[in-house]
Protein backbone atom coordinates (compact mmCIF):
# COMPACT_ATOMS: atom_id res chain seq x y z
CA UNK A 1 0.00 0.00 0.00
CA UNK A 2 1.40 3.53 -0.67
CA UNK A 3 2.99 4.93 2.03
CA UNK A 4 1.40 8.35 2.17
CA UNK A 5 -1.93 6.52 2.41
CA UNK A 6 -0.96 4.04 4.80
CA UNK A 7 0.15 7.36 6.89
CA UNK A 8 -2.94 9.16 6.48
CA UNK A 9 -5.03 6.20 7.41
CA UNK A 10 -3.16 5.79 10.38
CA UNK A 11 -3.11 9.07 11.86
CA UNK A 12 -7.12 9.59 10.85
CA UNK A 13 -7.88 6.30 12.82
CA UNK A 14 -5.73 7.94 16.08
CA UNK A 15 -7.66 11.14 15.13
CA UNK A 16 -11.43 8.80 14.60
CA UNK A 17 -10.78 6.78 17.86
CA UNK A 18 -9.89 9.58 19.97
CA UNK A 19 -12.91 11.75 19.14
CA UNK A 20 -14.94 9.49 19.61
CA UNK A 21 -13.65 8.33 23.20
CA UNK A 22 -13.22 11.55 24.38
CA UNK A 23 -14.96 14.52 23.03
CA UNK A 24 -18.24 15.38 24.02
CA UNK A 25 -20.21 17.42 21.73
CA UNK A 26 -23.58 18.13 20.09
CA UNK A 27 -23.80 16.80 16.03
CA UNK A 28 -26.32 19.36 15.21
CA UNK A 29 -25.64 23.07 14.52
CA UNK A 30 -28.94 24.32 15.62
CA UNK A 31 -29.18 22.26 18.73
CA UNK A 32 -29.48 25.50 20.40
CA UNK A 33 -31.92 26.67 18.72
CA UNK A 34 -33.93 24.01 19.45
CA UNK A 35 -33.23 23.13 23.27
CA UNK A 36 -34.29 25.02 26.16
CA UNK A 37 -32.93 24.89 29.79
CA UNK A 38 -36.94 24.72 31.09
CA UNK A 39 -36.74 22.00 34.30
CA UNK A 40 -39.84 19.17 33.67
CA UNK A 41 -42.61 18.87 35.84
CA UNK A 42 -43.24 15.83 37.50
CA UNK A 43 -46.49 13.66 37.90
CA UNK A 44 -48.08 15.13 40.74
CA UNK A 45 -50.96 17.73 41.57
CA UNK A 46 -49.39 21.71 40.27
CA UNK A 47 -50.38 22.95 43.96
CA UNK A 48 -48.07 19.79 45.38
CA UNK A 49 -44.43 20.63 46.00
CA UNK A 50 -42.76 20.40 42.77
CA UNK A 51 -40.10 17.22 42.43
CA UNK A 52 -37.63 17.58 40.14
CA UNK A 53 -36.78 14.78 38.17
CA UNK A 54 -33.18 14.81 39.98
CA UNK A 55 -34.96 13.86 43.03
CA UNK A 56 -35.69 10.11 41.50
CA UNK A 57 -32.45 9.08 42.38
CA UNK A 58 -33.69 8.35 46.01
CA UNK A 59 -34.04 4.91 44.43
CA UNK A 60 -36.84 2.70 45.68
CA UNK A 61 -36.28 -0.97 47.02
CA UNK A 62 -36.10 -2.69 43.63
CA UNK A 63 -38.40 -5.99 43.11
CA UNK A 64 -37.19 -7.85 39.77
CA UNK A 65 -39.27 -10.29 37.70
CA UNK A 66 -38.15 -11.52 34.20
CA UNK A 67 -40.65 -12.34 31.39
CA UNK A 68 -39.22 -14.61 28.67
CA UNK A 69 -40.67 -13.84 25.46
CA UNK A 70 -39.44 -16.03 22.32
CA UNK A 71 -36.91 -13.76 21.33
CA UNK A 72 -35.99 -11.70 24.34
CA UNK A 73 -35.55 -12.14 28.32
CA UNK A 74 -37.16 -8.25 29.89
CA UNK A 75 -36.19 -7.40 33.05
CA UNK A 76 -39.08 -5.36 34.89
CA UNK A 77 -39.05 -3.60 37.98
CA UNK A 78 -42.52 -3.82 40.17
CA UNK A 79 -42.43 -0.88 42.34
CA UNK A 80 -41.50 1.34 39.64
CA UNK A 81 -43.17 -0.56 36.76
CA UNK A 82 -39.98 0.10 34.56
CA UNK A 83 -37.94 -2.40 32.13
CA UNK A 84 -34.35 -2.43 33.93
CA UNK A 85 -33.02 -3.91 30.84
CA UNK A 86 -33.95 -6.50 27.54
CA UNK A 87 -31.41 -9.51 27.16
CA UNK A 88 -31.99 -10.56 22.98
CA UNK A 89 -31.73 -14.04 22.82
CA UNK A 90 -30.95 -14.08 19.21
CA UNK A 91 -27.79 -12.24 19.60
CA UNK A 92 -25.70 -13.93 21.86
CA UNK A 93 -27.59 -13.13 24.89
CA UNK A 94 -26.92 -9.57 24.36
CA UNK A 95 -27.44 -7.05 27.52
CA UNK A 96 -29.41 -4.06 26.99
CA UNK A 97 -29.45 -2.03 29.60
CA UNK A 98 -32.24 0.68 30.01
CA UNK A 99 -31.71 1.61 33.72
CA UNK A 100 -35.26 2.27 34.95
CA UNK A 101 -36.63 2.11 31.53
CA UNK A 102 -40.04 4.03 30.89
CA UNK A 103 -39.96 5.83 34.65
CA UNK A 104 -42.80 8.06 35.55
CA UNK A 105 -41.14 11.17 36.95
CA UNK A 106 -42.59 10.99 40.60
CA UNK A 107 -40.12 9.05 43.46
CA UNK A 108 -43.98 8.69 45.47
CA UNK A 109 -45.44 6.27 43.06
CA UNK A 110 -44.74 2.19 43.93
CA UNK A 111 -46.70 0.38 41.96
CA UNK A 112 -48.12 -3.60 42.01
CA UNK A 113 -48.15 -6.56 39.11
CA UNK A 114 -51.53 -6.26 38.53
CA UNK A 115 -50.90 -9.82 35.49
CA UNK A 116 -48.14 -10.83 33.93
CA UNK A 117 -48.76 -12.74 30.51
CA UNK A 118 -46.21 -13.38 27.45
CA UNK A 119 -47.53 -10.45 25.85
CA UNK A 120 -48.86 -8.10 28.43
CA UNK A 121 -47.78 -7.03 31.70
CA UNK A 122 -50.26 -4.17 33.95
CA UNK A 123 -48.92 -2.28 36.59
CA UNK A 124 -51.28 -0.32 38.92
CA UNK A 125 -50.39 2.52 41.71
CA UNK A 126 -53.30 3.69 43.42
CA UNK A 127 -53.54 6.49 46.23
CA UNK A 128 -55.87 8.92 47.60
CA UNK A 129 -55.96 10.72 44.64
CA UNK A 130 -55.41 9.08 41.85
CA UNK A 131 -54.97 5.75 40.46
CA UNK A 132 -52.55 4.44 37.51
CA UNK A 133 -51.96 2.13 34.88
CA UNK A 134 -49.25 1.38 33.31
CA UNK A 135 -49.82 -1.57 30.80
CA UNK A 136 -46.73 -2.97 28.56
CA UNK A 137 -48.31 -4.49 25.58
CA UNK A 138 -45.69 -6.53 23.18
CA UNK A 139 -45.51 -7.38 19.51
CA UNK A 140 -45.50 -10.87 18.81
CA UNK A 141 -43.18 -10.92 16.24
CA UNK A 142 -41.56 -7.87 16.50
CA UNK A 143 -39.60 -5.86 19.03
CA UNK A 144 -41.93 -3.06 19.14
CA UNK A 145 -43.91 -2.41 22.65
CA UNK A 146 -47.92 -0.46 23.00
CA UNK A 147 -47.35 1.43 26.75
CA UNK A 148 -50.75 2.72 27.98
CA UNK A 149 -50.84 4.39 30.69
CA UNK A 150 -54.36 5.44 32.36
CA UNK A 151 -54.59 8.00 34.70
CA UNK A 152 -57.98 8.30 37.10
CA UNK A 153 -58.59 10.90 39.25
CA UNK A 154 -60.27 9.68 42.89
CA UNK A 155 -60.45 12.81 44.19
CA UNK A 156 -63.61 16.14 44.12
CA UNK A 157 -60.75 18.28 42.39
CA UNK A 158 -59.43 18.74 39.37
CA UNK A 159 -56.00 17.18 38.96
CA UNK A 160 -53.61 19.06 37.27
CA UNK A 161 -50.20 17.08 36.01
CA UNK A 162 -47.34 16.24 33.42
CA UNK A 163 -46.48 13.22 32.34
CA UNK A 164 -42.84 12.97 32.20
CA UNK A 165 -41.36 9.87 31.17
CA UNK A 166 -37.62 8.53 31.07
CA UNK A 167 -36.95 6.11 28.26
CA UNK A 168 -33.65 5.29 29.15
CA UNK A 169 -30.80 6.25 32.12
CA UNK A 170 -27.52 6.21 30.04
CA UNK A 171 -24.45 5.52 32.06
CA UNK A 172 -21.85 7.49 30.98
CA UNK A 173 -18.91 6.29 32.93
CA UNK A 174 -15.28 5.46 31.58
CA UNK A 175 -15.75 1.45 32.90
CA UNK A 176 -18.70 1.20 30.20
CA UNK A 177 -17.14 0.12 27.41
CA UNK A 178 -20.67 1.18 25.69
CA UNK A 179 -20.38 5.07 26.31
CA UNK A 180 -18.20 5.77 23.58
CA UNK A 181 -21.12 4.70 20.87
CA UNK A 182 -24.23 6.25 23.07
CA UNK A 183 -25.69 9.11 21.11
CA UNK A 184 -29.54 10.29 21.18
CA UNK A 185 -31.64 11.33 18.26
CA UNK A 186 -34.55 13.79 18.61
CA UNK A 187 -36.97 13.98 15.77
CA UNK A 188 -39.43 17.37 15.93
CA UNK A 189 -41.96 18.50 13.39
CA UNK A 190 -38.89 20.35 11.60
CA UNK A 191 -35.90 18.66 12.03
CA UNK A 192 -33.91 15.71 12.69
CA UNK A 193 -31.25 16.51 16.00
CA UNK A 194 -28.77 14.29 16.81
CA UNK A 195 -26.81 14.94 20.36
CA UNK A 196 -24.24 13.28 22.43
CA UNK A 197 -25.07 11.63 25.34
CA UNK A 198 -22.62 13.69 27.58
CA UNK A 199 -24.82 16.40 27.67
CA UNK A 200 -23.61 19.63 29.64
CA UNK A 201 -26.65 21.36 30.27
CA UNK A 202 -30.23 20.43 30.70
CA UNK A 203 -31.83 20.32 27.21
CA UNK A 204 -35.80 20.65 25.91
CA UNK A 205 -37.10 20.12 22.92
CA UNK A 206 -40.81 21.31 22.16
CA UNK A 207 -43.06 19.67 19.74
CA UNK A 208 -41.26 16.33 19.95
CA UNK A 209 -42.17 13.28 17.28
CA UNK A 210 -39.89 10.88 18.71
CA UNK A 211 -36.90 10.59 20.85
CA UNK A 212 -33.91 7.60 21.12
CA UNK A 213 -31.09 6.27 22.55
CA UNK A 214 -28.79 3.61 21.26
CA UNK A 215 -25.24 1.88 22.11
CA UNK A 216 -22.73 0.38 19.67
CA UNK A 217 -25.63 -2.43 18.38
CA UNK A 218 -28.72 -1.74 19.82
CA UNK A 219 -31.34 1.17 20.51
CA UNK A 220 -34.68 2.03 22.20
CA UNK A 221 -37.46 4.90 20.51
CA UNK A 222 -40.01 6.43 22.11
CA UNK A 223 -43.39 8.13 20.07
CA UNK A 224 -46.41 9.16 21.55
CA UNK A 225 -49.11 8.96 20.06
CA UNK A 226 -51.15 12.15 21.04
CA UNK A 227 -49.32 15.46 19.73
CA UNK A 228 -47.67 17.95 22.32
CA UNK A 229 -44.87 15.99 23.89
CA UNK A 230 -41.30 17.70 24.67
CA UNK A 231 -38.14 15.78 24.63
CA UNK A 232 -35.54 15.76 27.16
CA UNK A 233 -31.83 15.25 27.96
CA UNK A 234 -30.60 15.52 31.81
CA UNK A 235 -27.81 14.90 33.25
CA UNK A 236 -28.41 12.95 36.32
CA UNK A 237 -24.72 13.07 38.65
CA UNK A 238 -21.50 13.00 37.12
CA UNK A 239 -21.90 9.58 34.97
CA UNK A 240 -25.89 9.30 33.74
CA UNK A 241 -27.45 11.19 31.85
CA UNK A 242 -31.64 10.65 31.53
CA UNK A 243 -33.16 10.36 27.81
CA UNK A 244 -37.34 11.35 27.97
CA UNK A 245 -40.78 12.78 27.03
CA UNK A 246 -42.84 15.12 29.07
CA UNK A 247 -46.76 15.60 28.43
CA UNK A 248 -48.05 19.24 27.92
CA UNK A 249 -50.04 19.75 31.32
CA UNK A 250 -53.66 17.86 31.39
CA UNK A 251 -56.46 18.92 33.90
CA UNK A 252 -58.33 15.62 34.76
CA UNK A 253 -61.93 16.08 36.18
CA UNK A 254 -63.13 14.68 39.99
CA UNK A 255 -63.76 10.69 38.63
CA UNK A 256 -62.42 11.07 35.30
CA UNK A 257 -59.86 9.37 33.42
CA UNK A 258 -57.53 10.08 30.43
CA UNK A 259 -54.97 7.84 28.74
CA UNK A 260 -51.89 7.96 26.48
CA UNK A 261 -50.59 5.73 24.32
CA UNK A 262 -46.40 5.42 23.35
CA UNK A 263 -45.11 3.11 20.71
CA UNK A 264 -42.03 1.62 21.42
CA UNK A 265 -38.93 -0.05 19.43
CA UNK A 266 -36.50 -1.85 22.10
CA UNK A 267 -34.46 -3.99 19.61
CA UNK A 268 -31.45 -4.17 17.04
CA UNK A 269 -30.26 -1.12 14.95
CA UNK A 270 -31.63 -2.97 12.42
CA UNK A 271 -32.74 -1.27 8.97
CA UNK A 272 -34.97 -3.77 8.21
CA UNK A 273 -36.56 -4.76 11.28
CA UNK A 274 -37.40 -0.67 12.26
CA UNK A 275 -38.43 0.01 8.79
CA UNK A 276 -41.68 -2.98 9.35
CA UNK A 277 -42.62 -0.73 12.57
CA UNK A 278 -42.32 2.92 11.46
CA UNK A 279 -40.29 3.59 8.66
CA UNK A 280 -39.55 6.94 9.78
CA UNK A 281 -37.60 5.50 12.69
CA UNK A 282 -34.89 4.62 10.25
CA UNK A 283 -33.17 8.17 11.10
CA UNK A 284 -31.88 6.67 14.57
CA UNK A 285 -29.14 4.68 12.36
CA UNK A 286 -26.75 7.03 11.62
CA UNK A 287 -22.66 6.15 10.45
CA UNK A 288 -21.48 10.20 10.81
CA UNK A 289 -20.19 11.97 8.34
CA UNK A 290 -19.85 9.11 5.76
CA UNK A 291 -23.45 7.66 6.98
CA UNK A 292 -24.74 7.67 2.98
CA UNK A 293 -21.52 5.48 2.02
CA UNK A 294 -22.19 3.59 4.91
CA UNK A 295 -25.46 2.65 4.03
CA UNK A 296 -24.96 1.87 0.41
CA UNK A 297 -22.21 -0.16 1.66
CA UNK A 298 -24.02 -2.41 4.57
CA UNK A 299 -26.91 -3.05 1.47
CA UNK A 300 -24.79 -4.56 -0.50
CA UNK A 301 -23.50 -6.75 2.43
CA UNK A 302 -26.80 -7.73 3.21
CA UNK A 303 -27.39 -8.83 -0.11
CA UNK A 304 -23.66 -10.58 -0.46
CA UNK A 305 -25.04 -12.37 2.83
CA UNK A 306 -27.76 -13.53 1.11
CA UNK A 307 -25.84 -14.98 -1.49
CA UNK A 308 -23.76 -16.69 0.58
CA UNK A 309 -25.15 -17.33 3.80
CA UNK A 310 -22.27 -16.66 5.95
CA UNK A 311 -21.02 -13.33 7.18
CA UNK A 312 -17.49 -13.58 7.05
CA UNK A 313 -17.47 -14.76 3.15
CA UNK A 314 -19.89 -12.23 2.71
CA UNK A 315 -16.74 -9.50 4.02
CA UNK A 316 -14.56 -10.89 1.96
CA UNK A 317 -16.64 -10.67 -1.00
CA UNK A 318 -17.48 -7.03 -0.49
CA UNK A 319 -13.52 -6.23 -0.27
CA UNK A 320 -13.11 -7.99 -3.44
CA UNK A 321 -15.99 -5.55 -4.59
CA UNK A 322 -14.56 -2.53 -3.27
CA UNK A 323 -11.26 -3.12 -4.73
CA UNK A 324 -12.19 -3.65 -7.98
CA UNK A 325 -14.60 -0.61 -7.90
CA UNK A 326 -11.65 1.59 -7.08
CA UNK A 327 -9.13 -0.14 -8.89
CA UNK A 328 -8.97 2.73 -11.62
CA UNK A 329 -7.49 4.67 -9.05
CA UNK A 330 -5.16 2.45 -7.32
CA UNK A 331 -3.91 2.05 -11.00
CA UNK A 332 -3.06 5.77 -11.87
CA UNK A 333 -1.90 6.10 -7.74
CA UNK A 334 0.49 3.20 -8.88
CA UNK A 335 1.87 4.25 -11.78
CA UNK A 336 2.36 7.83 -10.62
CA UNK A 337 4.55 6.09 -7.61
CA UNK A 338 6.93 4.24 -10.32
CA UNK A 339 7.08 7.01 -12.21
CA UNK A 340 8.12 9.25 -9.33
CA UNK A 341 10.67 6.24 -8.22
CA UNK A 342 11.86 5.86 -11.51
CA UNK A 343 12.65 9.79 -11.82
CA UNK A 344 13.84 9.89 -7.93
CA UNK A 345 17.99 9.95 -8.72
CA UNK A 346 17.28 12.17 -11.37
CA UNK A 347 16.14 14.53 -8.36
CA UNK A 348 18.33 13.59 -5.77
CA UNK A 349 21.59 14.58 -8.53
CA UNK A 350 19.48 17.94 -9.27
CA UNK A 351 19.38 18.91 -5.37
CA UNK A 352 22.80 17.96 -5.29
CA UNK A 353 23.87 20.16 -8.26
CA UNK A 354 21.46 23.54 -6.89
CA UNK A 355 21.40 22.82 -2.95
CA UNK A 356 22.38 26.38 -2.73
CA UNK A 357 19.58 27.89 -4.99
CA UNK A 358 16.26 26.66 -4.32
CA UNK A 359 14.71 28.75 -6.51
CA UNK A 360 16.53 27.02 -9.49
CA UNK A 361 16.11 23.54 -8.41
CA UNK A 362 12.29 24.02 -8.30
CA UNK A 363 12.40 25.19 -11.86
CA UNK A 364 14.47 22.09 -12.95
CA UNK A 365 12.38 19.57 -10.96
CA UNK A 366 9.33 21.01 -12.44
CA UNK A 367 10.96 20.78 -15.74
CA UNK A 368 11.66 17.62 -15.82
CA UNK A 369 8.17 16.79 -14.40
CA UNK A 370 7.03 18.20 -17.41
CA UNK A 371 9.87 16.17 -19.60
CA UNK A 372 8.44 12.98 -18.59
CA UNK A 373 4.81 13.39 -18.48
CA UNK A 374 4.90 13.25 -14.49
CA UNK A 375 2.24 14.91 -12.09
CA UNK A 376 3.85 14.62 -8.73
CA UNK A 377 0.51 15.02 -7.46
CA UNK A 378 -1.16 12.15 -9.28
CA UNK A 379 -1.79 9.78 -6.45
CA UNK A 380 -2.93 12.19 -3.93
CA UNK A 381 -6.47 12.29 -5.55
CA UNK A 382 -7.18 8.51 -5.66
CA UNK A 383 -5.84 8.55 -1.88
CA UNK A 384 -8.27 11.59 -1.24
CA UNK A 385 -11.29 9.51 -2.57
CA UNK A 386 -10.15 5.83 -0.52
CA UNK A 387 -10.50 7.86 2.62
CA UNK A 388 -14.24 8.24 2.78
CA UNK A 389 -14.77 5.16 1.81
CA UNK A 390 -12.63 3.15 4.43
CA UNK A 391 -14.45 5.42 7.12
CA UNK A 392 -17.66 4.74 5.91
CA UNK A 393 -16.78 0.82 6.37
CA UNK A 394 -15.21 1.53 9.59
CA UNK A 395 -18.47 2.96 10.72
CA UNK A 396 -20.73 0.45 9.53
CA UNK A 397 -18.96 -2.85 10.01
CA UNK A 398 -18.15 -1.50 13.95
CA UNK A 399 -21.70 -0.85 14.57
CA UNK A 400 -23.55 -3.72 12.26
CA UNK A 401 -26.01 -6.11 14.63
CA UNK A 402 -25.75 -8.69 12.36
CA UNK A 403 -22.36 -9.45 12.89
CA UNK A 404 -23.28 -10.04 16.46
CA UNK A 405 -22.56 -14.07 17.43
CA UNK A 406 -21.75 -14.25 13.44
CA UNK A 407 -19.22 -17.24 13.48
CA UNK A 408 -16.08 -17.67 10.53
CA UNK A 409 -13.66 -19.91 10.66
CA UNK A 410 -11.68 -20.01 14.20
CA UNK A 411 -13.76 -16.75 14.54
CA UNK A 412 -16.64 -17.24 16.75
CA UNK A 413 -17.99 -13.79 16.73
CA UNK A 414 -16.98 -11.04 13.95
CA UNK A 415 -18.56 -8.48 16.33
CA UNK A 416 -15.53 -9.12 18.73
CA UNK A 417 -11.54 -9.78 18.21
CA UNK A 418 -10.72 -13.23 17.22
CA UNK A 419 -8.81 -14.90 19.88
CA UNK A 420 -7.73 -17.56 18.52
CA UNK A 421 -6.39 -18.87 21.81
CA UNK A 422 -6.36 -17.31 25.28
CA UNK A 423 -3.10 -17.58 27.72
CA UNK A 424 -3.02 -18.07 31.10
CA UNK A 425 -1.19 -14.81 31.72
CA UNK A 426 -1.48 -11.71 30.36
CA UNK A 427 1.68 -10.68 27.80
CA UNK A 428 2.42 -6.97 28.04
CA UNK A 429 0.39 -4.79 25.13
CA UNK A 430 -1.02 -7.79 23.74
CA UNK A 431 -3.06 -8.95 26.73
CA UNK A 432 -4.31 -12.68 27.51
CA UNK A 433 -6.28 -13.17 24.30
CA UNK A 434 -4.10 -13.65 21.16
CA UNK A 435 -5.79 -12.18 17.97
CA UNK A 436 -4.01 -13.81 14.97
CA UNK A 437 -5.53 -11.65 12.34
CA UNK A 438 -4.12 -8.62 12.98
CA UNK A 439 -1.13 -10.35 13.32
CA UNK A 440 -1.15 -11.65 10.32
CA UNK A 441 -2.69 -7.97 8.37
CA UNK A 442 0.35 -6.40 9.90
CA UNK A 443 3.15 -9.09 8.13
CA UNK A 444 1.48 -8.78 5.12
CA UNK A 445 1.83 -5.08 4.85
CA UNK A 446 5.69 -4.79 6.06
CA UNK A 447 5.74 -7.56 2.96
CA UNK A 448 3.78 -5.52 0.59
CA UNK A 449 5.68 -2.50 1.29
CA UNK A 450 8.91 -4.85 1.35
CA UNK A 451 8.41 -5.14 -2.41
CA UNK A 452 7.33 -1.75 -3.01
CA UNK A 453 10.77 0.14 -2.43
CA UNK A 454 12.06 -0.86 -5.80
CA UNK A 455 15.65 1.42 -6.65
CA UNK A 456 16.03 4.79 -4.60
CA UNK A 457 18.26 6.12 -3.55
CA UNK A 458 20.06 5.88 -0.42
CA UNK A 459 18.24 8.73 1.64
CA UNK A 460 15.12 7.26 0.30
CA UNK A 461 15.54 3.47 1.29
CA UNK A 462 16.31 4.61 4.94
CA UNK A 463 12.79 6.38 4.62
CA UNK A 464 11.50 3.82 3.38
CA UNK A 465 12.62 1.17 5.46
CA UNK A 466 11.43 3.21 8.52
CA UNK A 467 8.14 3.14 7.55
CA UNK A 468 8.15 -0.90 6.70
CA UNK A 469 8.64 -1.32 10.50
CA UNK A 470 6.99 1.52 11.84
CA UNK A 471 3.73 0.91 9.41
CA UNK A 472 2.76 -2.63 10.45
CA UNK A 473 3.36 -2.38 13.53
CA UNK A 474 1.07 0.96 14.31
CA UNK A 475 -1.82 -1.02 12.48
CA UNK A 476 -1.58 -4.16 14.26
CA UNK A 477 -1.71 -2.39 17.18
CA UNK A 478 -4.70 -0.02 15.92
CA UNK A 479 -6.19 -2.84 14.71
CA UNK A 480 -5.59 -5.51 17.40
CA UNK A 481 -9.08 -5.13 19.83
CA UNK A 482 -10.99 -4.24 17.03
CA UNK A 483 -13.71 -6.39 15.90
CA UNK A 484 -12.12 -9.38 13.84
CA UNK A 485 -15.09 -8.29 11.09
CA UNK A 486 -13.74 -5.42 10.53
CA UNK A 487 -9.81 -6.95 10.74
CA UNK A 488 -11.04 -9.22 7.88
CA UNK A 489 -12.21 -6.42 5.55
CA UNK A 490 -8.49 -4.45 6.25
CA UNK A 491 -6.85 -7.78 5.75
CA UNK A 492 -8.30 -9.42 2.94
CA UNK A 493 -7.70 -5.41 1.18
CA UNK A 494 -3.79 -5.95 2.35
CA UNK A 495 -3.53 -9.07 0.82
CA UNK A 496 -5.03 -7.72 -3.11
CA UNK A 497 -2.73 -4.66 -2.37
CA UNK A 498 0.20 -7.54 -1.68
CA UNK A 499 -0.63 -9.31 -5.18
CA UNK A 500 -1.15 -5.99 -7.14
CA UNK A 501 1.93 -4.85 -6.35
CA UNK A 502 4.06 -8.08 -6.97
CA UNK A 503 2.53 -7.71 -10.30
CA UNK A 504 3.28 -4.00 -10.92
CA UNK A 505 7.13 -4.93 -9.67
CA UNK A 506 7.46 -7.73 -12.28
CA UNK A 507 5.84 -5.87 -15.18
CA UNK A 508 8.51 -4.16 -17.56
Amino acid sequence: MEKRFVLAIALSLVVLLSWSAFISTTQHVDNKEVAQENPQQPLVPKEATTISLAETEEKQPESLFNLSRADSEVVFNEPAATIKEVEFKSYKSHRFPLGNGLLLGDKNLIFKKESASPNTVIFVHEDQTKKIIKRFIFSKDRYDIWLEIEVLNLSKEDLKMSLPLILETLDTSPKNIQARYQDITVATKEKIIRHNANARKPLDFPETKFISSRDQYFCAILEPESDGWTGFIRKRGLQETEVGVTSKEIIIAPHQQIGQKIHLYIGPQDLKLINIVNPAWAAVINYGTFDFISQILLQLLEFLHGLFHNWGWAIIALSLIVYFILYPLTLKQMRSMKAMQVLQPRIEELRKNYKDNPQKLNKEIMELYRTHKVNPFGGCLPLILQIPIFFALYQALIRSVSLKGAAFLWIKDLSEPDRLFILPKPLPFLGSDINILPILMAIGMFVQQKISMGHMSSGSAEQQKLMMIIMPIMFGVIFYSMPSGLVLYWFVNSILMLVYQVRINQAK
